[in-house]
């Protein structure tokens, strides 16, 4: 039996032509169907066009079938607000960073805009300016305007997200690991990346090195710092000068004249953008890199390779950590879980900015 046919008046629209005039209708406007014409076209009641056009699995897939053929026939497009309404979805996720001018974030973003595009999705992001009391404002906000929330590199402490957990949920944690955490979390081996350019370094000579060291509230710096500890406390001869830094261009820029003063060899920037000011800088002060002394970032952001000279680096699969952060965040937003955990394994690209120590 046609759905619809022992309704209410207006829960169906009228016929398409006067069976007492013969007279026919004008075409309709484009995008002027309804969802009770495309019901009576389909011949199914309005909840299952609903359904249909929500992307529910419940309806017959010859009924769906049926609504799909006819909406496209009428030209017909669901209102966003409605479904967003019958839903309680909004169509969105969010992105909260600390700093958009790093190149390291707009990977991140890249990825998972296109992954979160490809089903629909739009993206919303916040920058909280390395503040870790405006992050955690910006995240409950954020959250509370989007469907999910993916948090890069959160500078919050670890027992304030615990806290926050359940207001935040669904969420994924992108470039950080937080003990005791449901959110899954994809993050870097930031040990083996520090490791690896020691290796490097020490096995090219160089027994004085200087970390350019990042934001204190940063855990990539925690742990990069830790690393490069460990190794000089385990070398012998090996001396490790920590210089207070931060993350962008002028932080590295400011430090020429401290790597210089402090006597290294070598150098180890918290990441690219400070490695990138340092040479700058030390050219600035006729400074040859790498004769006279080396430097070294991490990230492999899209520039590092044009630096002059180019810059000896750590790569991170950044576009990556987008795309599987989207598709962990959909998971928790479908009900389903958000995976394991996954930690990266960086890789040591060796370029012009390092060279053998000085004698």
């Amino acid at each position: 039996m046609r759905a619809g046919t022992g309704g209410r008046a207006e829960d169906r629209d009228e016929p398409s032509s006067s069976a007492g005039s013969g007279a026919r209708r004008g075409p309709r406007p484009a995008g002027a169907a309804t969802i009770s014409r495309v019901a009576e076209a389909a011949g199914v009641s309005r909840a299952t066009v609903s359904r249909v056009m929500n992307g529910s699995t419940t309806v017959k897939p010859e009924l769906a079938a049926r609504v799909r053929a006819a909406a496209q026939a009428l030209d017909y497009e669901p209102s966003v607000a409605a479904r967003s309404l019958a839903l309680g979805r909004t169509g969105t996720i969010s992105l909260v960073v600390p700093d958009l001018s790093n190149p390291l974030f707009q990977g991140v973003l890249r990825g998972l805009s296109q992954a979160a595009g490809k089903a629909g999705r739009q993206l919303l992001v916040a920058e909280s300016n390395e503040d870790a009391e405006e992050e955690t404002i910006l995240a409950i906000e954020a959250r509370r305007n989007s469907d999910g929330l993916v948090l890069a590199s959160p500078r919050a402490p670890g027992e304030r997200l615990r806290e926050l957990s359940d207001r935040l949920a669904p969420f994924v944690l992108v470039y950080r690991e937080v003990r005791g955490l449901a959110a899954p979390s994809l993050s870097v081996d930031n040990d083996a990346g520090i490791n690896e350019l020691v290796a490097h370094l020490t096995g090219l000579g160089h027994r004085h090195l200087a970390y350019l060291s990042g934001p204190s509230a940063s855990s990539s710096h925690a742990a990069r710092l830790a690393a490069l500890r460990a190794a000089a406390a385990g070398t012998p001869g090996f001396t490790l000068t920590e210089l207070p830094c931060g993350s962008m261009f002028d932080d590295g820029h400011a430090t020429a004249r401290p790597v210089l003063e402090c006597g290294a060899s070598a150098v180890v920037a918290f990441n690219d953008m400070v490695a990138s000011g340092a040479l700058t800088g030390l050219h600035e002060l006729g400074v040859r890199v790498p004769g006279d002394v080396s430097v070294t970032g991490f990230d492999d952001i899209p520039f590092a390779r044009y630096t002059t000279p180019p810059l000896t680096t750590v790569s991170i699969p950044k576009n990556e950590l987008g795309r599987q952060a989207w598709e962990r965040l959909w998971a928790l937003m479908n009900g389903e879980s958000g995976g394991y955990n996954v930690r990266f394994q960086p890789r040591l690209l060796i370029r012009d900015s390092t060279g053998p120590a000085p004698s």
